[in-house]
């Protein structure tokens, strides 16, 4: 087994157990034995109820609540939808539309103020800092079972050997 210690925020910490994935065990044949799949799902709800026993996960859910709960975010919320859906509505006809500039002024100045906003600011650093563990633990689990694993980094798919730099026609990628 390897063990990974995952440290966020500096005051919680998760310790996950993954199994080694050696290349032998990587090429077995499906004849050397069925994959318990009834063992691999418990697993995964069992890592499923330590992520929501995190600390990362009571933050996003606590900033959540206070968002939802906070009169004023949510005003500057509406009237920021309400302001982005007219600029979209200018946008499909260019900027030589008439109210084009008054709209991305207006979407642009609520943003801004979303942007200001305490709990807004808050409740997406909760966001982002669950996103993050989430994403880590996602690379583990597939580097646990091969280098060669694509995982997914803000809504895109790394190309080639995930180099930063490789477009999938290096030697690594073959």
């Amino acid at each position: 087994m390897i063990v990974n210690k995952i440290g966020y925020g500096g005051d919680s910490t998760m310790a996950m157990q993954l199994p080694a994935a050696s290349a032998s065990a990587r090429k077995e044949s499906p004849a050397s034995g069925p994959l318990d799949m009834a063992a691999l799902l418990t697993a995964a709800y069992d890592l499923g109820d330590m992520i929501n026993q995190s600390a990362d996960v009571a933050d996003y859910l606590y900033w959540k609540a206070q968002l939802e709960q906070d009169g004023e975010a949510q005003a500057l919320i509406r009237r920021f939808a309400k302001a982005k859906e007219r600029f979209e509505e200018c946008s499909r006809f260019g900027r030589f539309h008439p109210d084009y500039h008054e709209a991305r002024r207006e979407a642009a100045e609520l943003q801004r103020e979303l942007d200001e906003c305490v709990a807004v600011r808050r409740f997406k650093a909760a966001e982002q800092a669950l996103d993050d563990m989430l994403h880590e633990i996602a690379v583990l689990i597939a580097r646990a079972v091969s280098e060669d694993i694509k995982v997914p980094d803000s809504g895109t798919v790394q190309a080639g050997c995930g180099s930063g730099a490789c477009s999938g026609g290096c030697a690594s990628c073959g």
